[in-house]
Parts: C-alpha cells; structure tokens; sequence
C-alpha cells in the first residue's frame, strides 16, 4: 500500500496542534476587598491562600447533644443528599468527556441471504440461484483534539465538580447552621418556661397575700381580682412557648430527615455562653465560604466554556480503519474467511451555519460574564453578613450588660413595692407593675443571650464555618 508513510505524518501534526488550545486561558476575578472590617479591629487584609476547611465548628458551644444533631444531619438530611447526588452527577459527566477523547470502536454482525431468477426469455426452462453472505465486522476511529476543544470541555467539567463539592459543603453547612439555630432556640425556651414557671410561683404567692390582705379588710376586691389576671396571663404565656418548641422540634426532626411524630429534644434548663470571638483573625476566613468557592468555580467553568464554543469554527479531523470478515458459510468465518478492510483520515468542517456559531460564542461570553457579576455579589454578600454578625454581636454585648443592671433594678423595686404593700402603704397595682417588670426584664435578659448564640452561629455560617484557621 502507498498509504502507510501518511499516519505517522498525521499522527505528528496531531501532537504538534494539540498543544494549541482555544479560548482565553483562565485567571480569577478581582474582587472588592477591604483592609478590615467594619465592626472589628485588628482583622488583617484578605490573603491570596485559600483557609483550610472548618471542621466541627460547632464543638465552641460544649454541647454533647449538639454534638450528636451536627453529626447526623451531616448524613441523613435530604437537602445534603440532593447536592451529593448532584456532585457525582458531575463525576460523570467528567467521565463522559474524557471518553470522548479517546478512540471508539464499534463491531456489528449480519446474515444476508439473496437470490436471482431467470425464466430464459419465454423457455420453459428456468433457473434460480440463492446464497446467504454472513459478515463480522469492526470499526476503530478517533478524533484527535487538534484545537483543545476537548481539553476545554473537561477543564470546564473540572471546573463544575469543584462547584458543586463547594456546593455540597455550602448546602451541609447550612443545614447544620439552621439545626444548631433551632436547637438553641429549644435551649432558650426551656430557659423561658424555667423562669415563667418560677414568676407563676410568685404571682401565686402574690394572689396568696392579695386574698388575705382582703380577707383582714386591708385590700380591695379589684386587687384580688388584678392578681388573678396577672396569673391567668402567664398560664397563657406558657402555651404560646411550649408550641415554639414543639414547632422547632418539628422543623430539626424535618432537617434531620425523620417524621416529626418520632422525634423529640429533652428538656434541659441550660443554655452554653456565647463563645469568645478572638480579637484578631484573618479575614482570609471568608474565602473559604463554600458559596464562594462554587460562585468563582463556575467562573473558571463559563471561561472554559468559550473555548469549546469557538472550537466549533475548527474542522474536525477524524482517523478511523474499518476490517470486515466476509464468507457464505457460517462456519467458515473462522477458518478461511474473505477480508476486507479500509484505513484513512477524514477532516469535516462546517462551511456556512447562518451565524450559529458565532451566535453560541457570543453566548458563552455573556455567560461567562454573568458568572463574573454573580462571583463578586457572592462575595459582597458573604462580608454584608459577616458585618452584620460582628455587629449584632457587638450591639448585644453592650446591651447584656444593661440588660443585667435593668434586671437587678427591677428586683430591687419590686422588693420595695412588696413591702410597702404588706404595710398597705399602695394598691396592688403597683406590686403588679413591679412584679411584670421584673419577669420582663429578667425575659429579655435570656433573649438577648439566645440572640448572642444565635448571632455567634451566623458568624460561623457567614465565614465559612467558625474563625479556627489552622
């Protein structure tokens, strides 16, 4: 054959072009960065590296049971399972590309049977033949990724199962930061019945002495009656709480991926402290946010994109070879066989479509630049709540601490009301005022630690999973 000097010719034009590759190479997008934040001093610039992963972040709080609902949401929450499977929806389709760039090859197999008849022009004689041809065959053929259209293809399927590991993380870290939230919430409404049940103890003993006061003529029967409206209303206060607890337990046996009938949170008159936040840490700590990470991802993935768009105006060139077994009989395929075969390069190229092309470059493009726009909104949005968190949390630690001097004002007054009462100095109306304020202000003291808590979770969530960089 005179063809088998032209391979070795091809085969080397191939590895000469393909280490061309189209479309522009990728570098990420700047992002607005500031030196520090707003709300906390000493946080140091963003750093180029990304920070390692979280971890357990939530082991700040010291709560086993905590503990025990992070880990399992981590494996049964429904939400998780979604984007995991969506992660190896990804794997495949890597899977996918890469086997395109590899040679296909493809067999087939046939029995045929024909015949021919000829009834001699108007004789009587005639004659017929028939025969049956069986055929095995086998086709080889690759397409050499001449322009790097398909290196493109998997360096932008790289890129999409990056996104959507960081997607995975995104979605576990939210779920465990909604379950963390709704616990603590039952912790805090333990609190609140805790203190209601001790305040009724006190109303009861206040309608007590009120009821006394007027049996010895010393009170009026309005007085009796006021503290009775004053105890019916905490009986009130107590079912609107027990159903918050009952809703939130619902809402983390959803989380949890179990029936809400099933599950429950026992009872615990205890709430962890709000954890220390360290006075300096680097604000690198938000570039690991798996939100991020994904967002910038999907950047990397539209860039690669353009470069499979515009390999679309590159010929394709396809090798393949062809070999056939051909033989009447069955059986003789496999000992004298008829063979055919046939080798050869072919190059196909769209030569006019209307501006299709083109049109899906430009297409990858705007995409690429939405992608872009949405990478930095991510991020604008990750150091809005970062701010946000460090300013709640600095607005509550000042006002815990008036909070608490409210609190021990509220005490004192109503110690003192109480007493001019028993010396029937004032009407119990006053003793009513103090006792409220005081169950009031002690409430409000347990809700600004629950939003302390509640506060120091956001922050976790809003860097990516607490501030431990190691």
């Amino acid at each position: 054959m005179k063809h088998h000097g032209f391979f070795p010719v091809i085969l080397l034009a191939s590895a000469v072009l393909a280490g061309c590759t189209v479309g522009p190479d990728y570098s990420r997008p700047e992002v607005p960065i500031s030196a520090a934040y707003k709300h906390e001093a000493g946080w140091r610039s963003l750093s180029s590296v990304e920070a390692p992963p979280s971890g357990d972040w939530w082991a700040i709080y010291g709560d086993p049971e905590l503990d025990r609902l992070m880990r399992t949401t981590a494996g049964s929450n429904l939400s998780v399972a979604q984007a995991e499977a969506r992660y190896r929806q990804a794997l495949a389709q890597l899977r996918v590309s890469r086997a395109g760039a590899l040679p296909q090859v493809q067999g087939n197999a046939s029995a045929q049977r024909s015949g021919r008849e000829n009834n001699g022009g108007g004789s009587s004689l005639s004659s017929s033949s028939d025969g049956t041809a069986y055929q095995v065959g086998a086709t080889a053929s690759w397409v050499p990724d001449l322009w790097g259209k398909l290196r493109r293809q998997m360096e932008a399927d790289r890129a999409s199962i990056a996104s959507s590991a960081a997607d995975l993380e995104a979605m576990r870290l939210s779920m465990q930061s909604t379950v963390a939230q709704a616990y603590l919430r039952i912790r805090a409404t333990d609190l609140y019945l805790g203190l209601l049940e001790l305040t009724r103890e006190a109303y009861a003993r206040s309608l007590e002495l009120t009821r006394n006061q007027y049996s010895a003529g010393l009170a009026a029967r309005a007085d009796v009656i006021q503290s009775e409206v004053q105890l019916q209303s905490l009986l009130t206060q107590e079912s609107d709480l027990l159903q918050q607890r009952l809703l939130n337990e619902n809402a983390i046996a959803v989380l949890l991926g179990r029936p809400p009938a099933g599950f429950a949170v026992a009872r615990t008159d205890a709430l962890p402290p709000p954890p220390a936040i360290p006075a300096q840490m680097p604000a690198a700590l938000l570039a690991r946010r798996p939100d991020i990470t994904a967002a910038e991802r999907l950047v990397a993935a539209a860039n690669a994109n353009i470069g499979v768009a515009e390999g679309a105006w590159f010929p394709n060139l396809t090798l393949s070879a062809q070999g056939v077994l051909q033989e009447g009989r069955f059986i003789d395929l496999l000992s004298a066989p008829q063979f055919i075969w046939s080798v050869g390069p072919s190059l196909a190229a769209t030569l006019f479509d209307s501006g299709r092309r083109s049109a899906l470059v430009e297409q990858s493009r705007a995409q690429y630049d939405e992608r872009v726009a949405a990478y930095r909104q991510t991020f604008l949005t990750g150091m809005q709540e970062v701010e946000d968190a460090l300013a709640t949390l600095q607005t509550l630690s000042e006002k815990a601490v008036q909070q608490q001097r409210l609190v021990e004002l509220a005490e004192e007054n109503e110690r003192v009301v109480t007493n001019r009462y028993r010396a029937g100095l004032v009407t119990f109306l006053e003793v009513s005022v103090a006792q409220n304020q005081t169950y009031t202000s002690r409430r409000t003291a347990l809700e600004i630690r629950a939003e302390q808590l509640i506060a120091s979770i956001q922050l976790v969530t809003a860097l990516g999973g607490g501030w431990d960089a190691r």
